[in-house]
């Protein structure tokens, strides 16, 4: 566990990891075998520019062409989809140093995430850190903690409301992206913590580029629109941009981890002893969805492929496609579950079940 965050109780895994072991050494083969670089490369830079040129025209319609109802709409659903593009294809892999070899350009494009209104320095701690290190345990894993407003582990309390998680989390989904621009990060920085580990205050450069990233995206997002059109045209705008913008996010992350077959596994003993090698968690808590659908694949930064991610996540998502045979062999020789939804519906489905069989009464791990 990094120095910086304590939790009240403390979480081991096996010290010899096998399974994980053997995926990043078939892995390594692979890539020594083909002779390519385990970064995004030139297909990694051609899809940026194409996504960065789609969040531009997006832009451009709403500021300067969208004057009737019709063109504000389609721009708002259109911006929406490419900052939910941006997240999951440049930032993500960036943040995961998965983009280039070079450190400092991928923390440039990583930097992506503050323009767009949230802190990629607490973005850092939040998900490469904890998520990915306890993903699914309560207590530690923060992305399955919504408060009381949703039970997403079977170790949550239940409330009488939670009954009717699987009809209203959907509408609350919508409010992610924008409760992250607007109160998590300054809240997380001035209580020096994300759920129940403490996090070193951003300073120097980092402070400079959360303050900046907040200035830079308010500007965009309400100041300058604000000088053509009005302010009310330009909040209801941003409301459905980013609605639709953290619906994506928010579906496309539970697909991988609130579903039927994601375990939430909690340590066996008072020492935090996990059960299992932290590459088979991984597995057990962790699920693929749509993998044939090539168009799913580009949009969601290869995030369908969730396991391959999860245990290699310094690769660029470009390689998941081949890299997910890598890992079904590995489950196939250590007999570990590879835990596959054929298609995005079928995902989307599963998580609704979930999501109401945690909300039923007795509902338990």
């Amino acid at each position: 566990m990094n120095s910086a965050m304590t939790a009240e109780t403390p979480v081991k895994f096996r010290i010899r990891d096998t399974f994980h072991q053997y995926v990043r050494a078939r892995a390594e083969r692979y890539f020594r075998m083909t002779k390519r670089s385990p970064h995004g490369g030139v297909r990694m830079i051609v899809k940026t520019l194409t996504i960065l040129l789609w969040l531009s025209a997006s832009y451009a319609l709403l500021l300067f062409f969208s004057h009737g109802l019709l063109l504000a709409l389609l721009g708002s659903v259109s911006l929406g989809m490419a900052v939910a593009a941006v997240g999951f294809n440049v930032q993500h892999d960036a943040g995961h140093k998965a983009y280039f070899k070079s450190r400092r350009l991928n923390r440039c494009m990583a930097f992506m995430l503050d323009l767009m209104g949230a802190s990629s320095y607490l973005w850092n701690i939040k998900h490469n850190k904890l998520h990915h290190t306890y993903t699914n345990i309560e207590g530690h894993d923060d992305d399955i903690n919504l408060g009381v407003l949703g039970r997403l582990s079977p170790h949550q309390p239940r409330y009488w409301f939670h009954r009717y998680q699987h009809i209203y989390l959907w509408f609350l989904y919508a409010f992610i992206a924008i409760k992250w621009q607007f109160y998590d990060d300054f809240h997380d920085v001035i209580v020096a913590s994300i759920g129940k580990h403490s996090i070193d205050r951003p300073r120097g450069r980092e402070l400079v580029a959360l303050i900046g990233g907040k200035i830079f995206f308010f500007t965009f997002a309400f100041v300058i629109p604000c000088l053509l059109h009005s302010p009310w045209v330009v909040i209801g705008c941003y409301l459905l941009a980013m609605g639709l913008a953290g619906v994506i996010m928010s579906t496309v992350f539970q697909l991988a981890h609130v579903v039927e077959v994601a375990a939430s596994p909690l340590p066996t003993n008072a020492k935090g002893d996990m059960a299992e090698m932290w590459g088979i968690h991984q597995m057990q808590t962790t699920v693929d969805f749509a993998q044939k659908n090539w168009v799913i694949t580009w949009y969601v930064g290869g995030l369908n492929f969730q396991a391959e991610h999860h245990l290699l996540p310094q690769v660029s998502h470009v390689h998941y496609p081949k890299i997910a045979r890598l890992v079904a062999n590995a489950c196939e020789r250590f007999n570990v579950a590879y835990n596959v939804h054929p298609t995005l519906f079928a995902g989307i489905a599963s998580h609704a079940r979930q999501l109401q069989m945690l909300g039923r009464p007795l509902s338990v791990a």
